[in-house]
C-alpha cells in the first residue's frame, strides 16, 4: 500500500468512496475544491481517501474513508497520520475532525489516533434530507474531536 497526494480530478469511484463517510453530496463538492486530498492505493486502485481542509485558520480532517473489503487493517490510522504531517507542515497546532454522534467506530477510531473530544454542534445533521442511523442511534450531532501537533 502507498500513499500519496492526490492532484488529478476526483473521479466518480472517489466520490462514491467519499459519500459512504459523508451522505451531503453538496458538502463534499464545497470543500473539494479546496481541500488536499490523499489516496491510499494498492495496486494501482484506491483503497481510501482523506481530505484535509483550512478553513479560518483551522486545519480539519474533512473526511476519510476506506473501501470495504480493506477495512481493519490500518489504512484510516495511516491515512490520519499522514493528514498529521501535512497540517504540522501547514503550521497547525492541532488538526480537527468532526463525525456524528452515531458514529461508534469512527469515534474510537479518532482516539486511538490520538484526537480528543472537543465539542459538540448540537442537531447539526437533523436538517439532513434523509435521517441517518447508526448503530440504531439516530445521528444528530456532530461531535468535533481535536488531536495536537
Amino acid at each position: 500500500m502507498k500513499i500519496e497526494h492526490y492532484c488529478h480530478p476526483i473521479n466518480d469511484a472517489m466520490i462514491n468512496l467519499l459519500l459512504e463517510a459523508d451522505p451531503n453530496i453538496k458538502a463534499i463538492h464545497a470543500y473539494l475544491p479546496t481541500a488536499k486530498v490523499l489516496v491510499a492505493s494498492s495496486q494501482d486502485e484506491i483503497i481510501g481517501i482523506a481530505a484535509l481542509t483550512v478553513s479560518n485558520g483551522l486545519a480539519e480532517l474533512k473526511n476519510i474513508a476506506v473501501c470495504l473489503d480493506y477495512r481493519g487493517q490500518g489504512i484510516a490510522k495511516c491515512l490520519i497520520e499522514e493528514v498529521k504531517i501535512m497540517a504540522r507542515q501547514g503550521g497547525h497546532g492541532c488538526l480537527y475532525v468532526g463525525t456524528g454522534n452515531s458514529s461508534l467506530s469512527q469515534l474510537a477510531l479518532y482516539q486511538k489516533c490520538g484526537f480528543r473530544l472537543d465539542h459538540i454542534k448540537h442537531d447539526f445533521f437533523a436538517d439532513y434530507p434523509q435521517e441517518i442511523y447508526e448503530n440504531g442511534i439516530r445521528c444528530l450531532d456532530l461531535v468535533v474531536l481535536c488531536a495536537r501537533l
